[in-house]
């Protein structure tokens, strides 16, 4: 059950800030955590939310003062303590790693308090609403493409989903490196804005065979890269659409974890197959930069007040989005 309701305004810790959020945004994670997933230890009233973007209005004694009035947004993802994954730059592979809202209280609030090292200077003059659609979503497509599956100039590239929040931001990124991009959607209008973004060829996932349009537009040849994160209801599509010496990458299974795979083909067409969760401090400040010059973008679906979260929830239940469905304080 979601409910709008007074929480105590936060204090921040000596080694984080105070901020007064101006906007976050929702993601299918969210659904996953109210349905309830058996790895969290959740306690009861649990705040969701893994992004947003606001103005640090209070600082730790272990902080910088002079970031008191700058306009940031929150990496996602933090840990608690030194290891060797974060020495390393793997912070995401940390023991402790976590996601604000699933693992650590979330961010759909007034105020919160986070690591100084989490509130990160918004780049160029993006709005609230905008900063608050790029952490989560871009860093996750940035690892996949770019960390895990090493994206290369002019490769032809399927994004499964590319309506959804990583869809939408695996399609810009992978125009970056010139890559001829094949996205699928459902419906018209959605087909219509995946191509606005830069999808060269658009498939409906409702209508059209995945793995049947491919080999037509690659004249059987298939792709080098497929970016996956839809599971049982698309990955044999997925697989299926691989060129040979091709690649997998995914990071969900929004329809089920359990799928079958060739291993005929995997071997016989040198296929690779890459698991990928969220990404590092690292890189989220690289992603930025293209930010900061507009060469990337968010997008921004559509915009509902903190008390009528619930409606947000909705419409992302319902699948009508395309892009990042913002929650703007009352």
């Amino acid at each position: 059950m979601i409910r709008y309701e007074d929480a105590p305004e936060p204090r921040p810790r000596p080694d984080e800030v105070l901020l007064r959020v101006g906007a976050c945004s929702l993601n299918h994670l969210d659904l996953w955590v109210r349905k309830g997933l058996p790895t969290l230890r959740l306690k009861f009233p649990w705040i969701l939310g893994s992004d947003a973007a606001g103005e640090i209005v209070e600082v730790g004694e272990l902080c910088d003062r002079s970031k008191i009035g700058q306009r940031v947004l929150v990496a996602p993802g933090r840990t608690l303590r030194s290891t060797a994954e974060t020495a390393h730059g793997r912070d995401n592979a940390a023991p402790d790693y976590g996601l604000f809202g699933a693992v650590y209280p979330g961010l759909n609030a007034e105020y919160v308090a986070v690591p100084e090292a989490n509130a990160i200077a918004i780049p160029g003059d993006l709005s609230y609403e905008e900063a608050a659609s790029v952490p989560l979503v871009f860093l996750t497509a940035w690892h996949m493409l770019v960390g895990i599956a090493k994206i290369r100039m002019l490769e032809e590239v399927l994004v499964i989903g590319g309506s959804s929040g990583v869809g939408m931001a695996a399609i810009q990124i992978a125009k970056l490196f010139h890559c001829r991009v094949i996205a699928t959607a459902g419906g018209p209008a959605k087909l219509e804005k995946a191509k606005e973004l830069g999808a060269d060829e658009v498939i409906d996932h409702y209508e059209q065979s995945i793995k049947n349009e491919v080999r037509t537009l690659t004249r059987r040849r298939g792709v080098d890269l497929v970016f996956e994160h839809v599971g049982a209801a698309t990955f044999g599509h997925s697989a299926a659409s691989l060129a040979r010496y091709g690649r997998i990458v995914t990071c969900g299974a929004t329809t089920g974890f359990e799928t079958t795979l060739n291993l005929g083909h995997l071997f016989s067409k040198h296929l690779s197959v890459h698991g990928s969760y969220m990404g590092t401090m690292g890189e989220l400040y690289d992603l930025l930069q293209f930010f900061e010059r507009g060469l990337l973008r968010p997008v921004v679906d559509s915009r509902f007040p903190l008390s009528d979260v619930r409606g947000a929830h909705e419409r992302m239940a319902a699948g009508k989005h395309f892009g990042k469905i913002v929650i703007v304080p009352d």
